[in-house]
């Protein structure tokens, strides 16, 4: 059996045995406004530098798409109605207009007005009105938004960040994974994880493998009374978790935004869009605590 260099990862995950030649490094922050905490097990002597790698790969997409830091690309972005199109924001971009398609504008990044009318107590139906990721326009370098849009990638950029670091850690050598910036992806594995429901609380528990796993609920957190998953229709959510689950590579994203819009949709939608987007497995909690799959 060959062994690649650097066999075992753990960011905010469950514990892997450590083999003889490998040290563990540690570092806790903030990324995305929350808490972080991140565990590498590698060779002697590389893991300093494959710790660090991440957290350069992390402080990088935060530059792009923290709402939280006032000079990074989006809150600019916002500011100005239009600016630079990174390759970064291109692609979640892309994935969004995808997934905005298949669930009928569901899943809509311009949905920020109204998340600021609520939390600051302003015109709410001026904001709505503003919603529509059609009104964005994007040319080869350039990105200009709809009079009065904002954007927040809150629905895609975990996942985003999950996919990034683990195609940075897999051209790194890791091959036996588990990354957690939100929303998981596996690189080999299986890996157990449980999921739950904020009311029922744990109710299963699912094998991940070289796949994604992303999960929603909206009564999580609420803003100026409403869920944070908003409805960018005017609608309520209509299941209190989904966990979506997703084969391959590099689709936390896809993930991490199908569960969100899957929030909105009633099971019949949800099954055509989970063919569409191919995904593998779609966990949906009802708000009486019902759990059923597609």
């Amino acid at each position: 059996m060959t062994l690649s260099r650097r066999r075992f990862i753990t960011l905010s995950a469950c514990a892997l045995a450590t083999p003889a030649w490998a040290e563990t490094g540690r570092w806790k922050g903030y990324a995305f406004g929350a808490e972080v905490s991140l565990e590498l097990r590698g060779a002697a002597g590389l893991i300093e530098a494959d710790l660090q790698a991440v957290i350069g790969e992390i402080r990088a997409l935060e530059r792009r798409f923290s709402l939280y830091d006032p000079a990074s690309d989006l809150s600019r972005l916002n500011a100005r109605g239009e600016g630079a199109l990174s390759q970064e924001m291109r692609e979640i971009l892309e994935l969004s207009h995808r997934v905005h398609a298949v669930t009928g504008g569901l899943f809509d990044p311009t949905i920020q007005p109204l998340w600021e009318a609520l939390a600051q107590g302003g015109d709410v139906k001026v904001a709505r009105d503003l919603i529509g990721l059609d009104r964005v326009t994007r040319e080869a370098d350039h990105i200009k938004l709809g009079a009065g849009q904002k954007l927040s990638f809150n629905g895609i950029a975990q996942g985003y960040a999950t996919d990034r670091i683990a195609a940075l850690l897999s051209a790194r050598g890791y091959d036996d994974a588990l990354i957690n910036m939100g929303e998981f992806t596996a690189l080999g594995g299986p890996f157990r994880l449980g999921f739950e429901d904020p009311e029922a609380g744990r109710l299963g528990a699912v094998h991940l493998n070289a796949g994604a796993m992303a999960t929603s609920s909206p009564s999580a957190m609420t803003v100026g009374g409403e869920t944070h998953i908003l409805h960018p229709k005017g609608g309520a959510p209509m299941w209190s978790t989904v966990t979506v689950l997703a084969k391959g590579a590099g689709k936390a994203a896809l993930a991490d935004t199908a569960s969100t819009a899957f929030c909105l949709m009633p099971r019949s939608e949800i099954a055509t869009a989970k063919q569409k987007l191919g995904l593998s497995r779609v966990y949906l909690v009802d708000v009486a605590g019902n759990l059923s799959s597609l």
